[in-house]
């Protein structure tokens, strides 16, 4: 299933691996791009006045380009830069978690494109769990197939 993959934690490390080498591989390019991203992780400091916010998409596109793109760089977990916003262009420092961006894009095309739906580590005990679900749900199947009389044809006598 594909909920048991983009869930996995495993997964998540691979796609933000990705990102990581993705933006890098931007940085030496110097080459200008976009990157679309959940607000709801997203920090400014300082913070944007509420009307600001407010306007914002659940997903939303952040072009880095002149300035901006100067002053982005990768910190540990997320990539960081300043920006200005509305017509008084409020300026603020912007940072966006590394799973939190969801398609880097250059020249209105995306590039990457982020399918984890994982933010941070899974708990232990809940992916144990996890595991166990997945290990009755695959004997259930096996024990369907092998009631089926058809299926007789798939195994060596």
């Amino acid at each position: 299933m594909l909920s048991n993959i983009t869930k996995d934690h495993n997964f998540a490390l691979l796609m933000k691996q990705h990102i990581l080498d993705v933006l890098g591989f931007l940085f030496d390019k110097e080459q200008n791009f976009g990157i679309l991203c959940k607000i709801e992780d997203v920090s400014f400091n300082p913070e944007l006045p509420d009307y600001m916010q407010d306007g914002f998409a659940p997903l939303t596109l952040f072009f880095l380009a002149g300035y901006t793109y100067e002053s982005a760089y990768i910190d540990g977990e997320n990539v960081v830069f300043e920006a200005g916003f509305g017509s008084e262009n409020f300026g603020s420092v912007v940072t966006v978690p590394l799973l939190s961006i969801m398609q880097i894009i250059v020249d209105e095309t995306p590039i990457f494109i982020n399918l984890s739906e994982v933010k941070e580590p899974v708990d232990t005990e809940v992916e144990s769990n996890e595991n166990e679900i997945d290990e009755q749900s695959l004997e259930n199947s096996m024990n369907v197939f092998l009631s089926n009389p058809e299926n007789e044809k798939f195994f060596k006598k």
